[in-house]
């Protein structure tokens, strides 16, 4: 594999390209914000880490991001169990990463920049409002919705079907919230422009923000368009 960052790459620009390398500088405790306009090196080095493992780490972590990114299934026919197994590991872990490492970023950047720019209160309301909704939804889902599924797929029970067709008007609702809270925060941000000066942490809040939009969309386009309407389709 080519490497995709180099020893001499800002720190601060390789979480501009790459958004989820945060988590891994957060283990390492790699200062990607003060300190995002030095060279990885320099901070590698600074914590006494290995070089050669925390480049090799960071770019097999991006490698596989692309990789997955670009995987190509026919969720149209495959069974549900896959899609939902899929859903689970890709879109629900995504979420249960992202949503507290975002509300710290958040938090911050509203607490220290608030004053100047006051549309920050409200993506601060914003935001937690949706992480809320996004937590009661992933646990309805894996604790109640998603295991009727796979029960109907082995036993073909008509009572299994019956009861998840009841909560799929709710569960898009749900989603339709969602969309509307992300769409109120594109307006406040102005589609996420940054005021001259931003420092990276208001930078990186941004970038995370349209990262967990897109990730949003392909997770509610798989549930809505693929799997819910699959289920409406079984004779009941």
């Amino acid at each position: 594999m080519n490497a995709s960052f180099t020893r001499e790459t800002k720190t601060g620009d390789i979480v501009t390209q790459f958004p989820k390398a945060s988590q891994l500088f957060k283990e390492y405790k790699i200062d990607f914000c003060c300190g995002g306009n030095r060279p990885i090196s320099e901070a590698i080095n600074e914590q006494d880490l290995n070089e050669e493992e925390v480049l090799s780490r960071l770019n097999t972590l991006y490698s596989d991001t692309i990789n997955q990114q670009d995987k190509l299934n026919n969720w149209e026919v495959a069974p549900y169990s896959q899609l939902i197994d899929y859903i689970l590991t890709i879109h629900h872990t995504y979420l249960y990463n992202l949503l507290p490492e975002l509300s710290t970023f958040v938090t911050k950047v509203y607490r220290v920049h608030g004053k100047t720019h006051p549309e920050l209160e409200q993506v601060y309301q914003l935001f937690h409002t949706l992480k809320l909704e996004l937590e009661h939804h992933l646990i309805q889902e894996e604790e109640k919705i998603f295991p009727k599924i796979k029960e109907y797929e082995k036993s073909h029970s008509l009572s299994y079907l019956k009861e998840v067709l009841k909560t799929i008007d709710t569960l898009e609702m749900e989603h339709e919230t969602t969309g509307t809270i992300l769409k109120k925060i594109r307006e406040v941000t102005n589609d996420y422009k940054l005021p001259e000066g931003a420092c990276n942490t208001y930078t990186l809040t941004y970038l995370k923000f349209e990262e967990l939009e897109s990730d949003l969309f392909e997770h509610i386009h798989l549930e809505n368009n693929i799997l819910f309407q699959r289920l409406a389709k079984e004779k009941v």
